[in-house]
């Protein structure tokens, strides 16, 4: 069945609280095991199908943001999410209580009783009008950033579609093209500020709330980071800053002399050689066609799994106007259908959703056999590797691509990995202090969004931007606003997607891919740390992990003459 076959039906709140609340009582009465598991996989059958339909209405509202009927939808879960989790930990409080836990135990993993104990401490009835109107500042968010209108040299682009010009090679262009995604945001900055303060402060009422400390200690345990805390998160920035960025400043001097400036401009970062990046060679449908003749030859696996992507068109890639910004995978339980959203624009970007989020699609796809919706995803951290190892897996296969401009791309992904790091932990070192201290004014935001910024990109130069160096960049981090914390994930899984590069791109380990693959059928039965021990890599918190991963990446970019790209 093809995606746009799938029908959409809103869920009918007061039935289904009728029907969930008697199963959870019958759950709490049940007299043996057998009985507590059937009514535990009726409960579950049950939240599968709202959360299928709650999956395709954030699709079909990110498509197309102007979709009157979907932006009315949209009033419904900002309002009834919150009360249908409330359903779903009354449930989870009920099982958890049971005296059949090892009956439950063969149908629900370990994961899922650590997943429904934190839900029991990251939510109450009490919070619903809380996390009701979060709901609501974050729509207002993805509106201003979906509904952006720019008007460059006579023709009006979204945010998206703006994208290539920051990479041409005339540098006027590139930094008139900057001025103008900046200026949007100028002038948007009250309405941003005014968004993200009400967010924090919802936030801190939520966590004070729920008996927290604050919202980092609330997020940590939201976000299900059974391995890990803070201080060792901490830690982890600082090797980060001590160990990658000064790689990052070898790499950008080696780009301004590449492009031939003096003194590289923030206008600047975004090209990256004096004959321009590496673009895919060809439009939307041949690189999905490259992709399918990519996925074939990867594996039997992969092959099956992109066949069924493209043959059910579970993927909406191109960039057009009224669409919602940036790319996601996620999953439509009642179909087994995993989805990719992706906004084309022309650059590299696109082969890199193509890789990233089809690891994700690749992923859930062979976590399919999960029986309980908390765990056919892992937690985030976890979820990346898959993503960003498959874009080093998928590397032989580039040349479909970009033709002769892949070992250029190569260089471009590898040392993009290296540069991402130090601004991946900047985005979650500026949350914690965010929500740290969260009486601080919007001045004072941007002020530490600033003084961080030149702790972890020093090199970054925003001398001819009064805005940026005011410190509004962070304006354009979805991440900040609707998905707090979810940032350092992206680094921690890069540290150990480097791992599989190195193993298959430098060491031909043969039992990579078998490793890769245990993980993504493992899906969210397992933690973080017990997933990177299933991969046989290192912990990015393991001592040296992070130096030995380093030194073979900067020895492999060093041994590149990129000034004959």
């Amino acid at each position: 069945m093809s995606f746009k076959d799938y029908k959409y039906v809103r869920p009918d709140y007061e039935a289904l609280k009728v029907q969930l609340t008697d199963l959870t009582q019958q759950l709490a009465d049940a007299q043996t095991g057998e009985e507590a598991v059937r009514v535990a996989k009726e409960i579950t059958a049950i939240n599968f199908s709202i959360d299928t339909q709650a999956t395709l209405w954030s699709i079909r509202h990110s498509i197309d943001m102007t979709d009157a009927f979907y932006n009315e939808e949209t009033a419904f879960w900002n309002e009834y999410s919150p009360l249908f989790e409330e359903l779903t930990t009354n449930y989870y409080r009920v099982l958890l209580e049971s005296p059949f836990r090892e009956d439950l135990s063969r149908f629900l993993p370990e994961t899922f009783f650590l997943l429904a104990e934190n839900k029991l401490t990251t939510f109450s009835s009490e919070a619903i009008p809380l996390f009701q109107k979060e709901n609501e500042l974050v729509d207002r968010y993805n509106n201003l950033m979906a509904t952006a209108q720019m008007e460059f040299r006579g023709e009006t682009y979204n945010l998206s579609q703006m994208g290539p010009f920051g990479q041409t090679l005339d540098r006027e262009t590139r930094k008139e093209a900057n001025d103008t995604v900046t200026a949007f945001f100028e002038a948007n900055e009250e309405a941003f500020d005014t968004v993200y303060d009400e967010l924090v402060k919802v936030r801190h009422e939520i966590a004070k709330t729920l008996g927290f400390k604050d919202y980092v200690e609330y997020g940590y345990k939201s976000m299900n980071r059974f391995d890990y805390n803070r201080e060792m998160v901490n830690t982890y920035r600082q090797e980060i800053l001590k160990h990658v960025v000064p790689i990052v400043d070898e790499l950008r001097a080696r780009q301004a002399k590449r492009i031939g400036v003096e003194e590289l401009k923030h206008y600047d970062l975004g090209l990256e050689y004096l004959d321009g990046n590496a673009t895919p060679q060809g439009k939307p449908e041949f690189l999905v066609e490259q992709a399918q003749k990519m996925y074939r030859e990867l594996s039997p696996e992969t092959g099956e799994f992109f066949d069924f992507m493209v043959e059910n068109e579970l993927l909406d890639l191109v960039a057009k106007e009224g669409k919602d910004t940036g790319g996601y995978c996620t999953y439509l339980p009642d179909y087994k259908a995993p989805f990719i959203f992706s906004n084309f624009n022309g650059t590299r970007g696109d082969v890199d959703v193509l890789t990233h989020e089809a690891g994700h699609a690749f992923q859930v796809y062979n976590s399919r056999w999960v029986e309980t919706p908390e765990a056919i995803w892992p937690t985030y951290e976890t979820c990346e590797i898959h993503s960003m190892s498959m874009e080093f897996m998928t590397w032989p296969w580039m040349d479909l691509f970009f033709k002769e401009q892949t070992e250029k791309y190569k260089f471009s992904h590898l040392s993009g990995a290296l540069l991402f790091l130090p601004y991946g932990v900047l985005v979650d070192h500026f949350q914690h202090e965010v929500y740290e201290n969260p009486k601080m004014t919007p001045a004072e935001r941007k002020a530490t969004w600033r003084r961080l910024e030149k702790m972890y990109l020093p090199s970054k130069d925003y001398s001819e931007s009064e805005a940026l160096d005011r410190g509004i960049f962070w304006y354009r981090q979805g991440h900040i606003f609707a998905s707090p914390f979810y940032y350092i994930d992206y680094t921690l899984a890069q540290v150990c997607a480097l791992q599989f590069w190195k193993r298959t791109q430098i060491d031909y380990d043969e039992t990579a891919w078998e490793d890769y693959m245990r993980i993504c059928k493992i899906g969210g039965t397992q933690s973080f740390l017990q997933v990177v021990e299933s991969a046989r890599i290192k912990s990015p918190f393991q001592e040296g992990a992070l130096e030995e991963t380093l030194n073979a990446t900067k020895a492999w970019l060093d041994a590149v003459d990129d000034s004959q790209f």
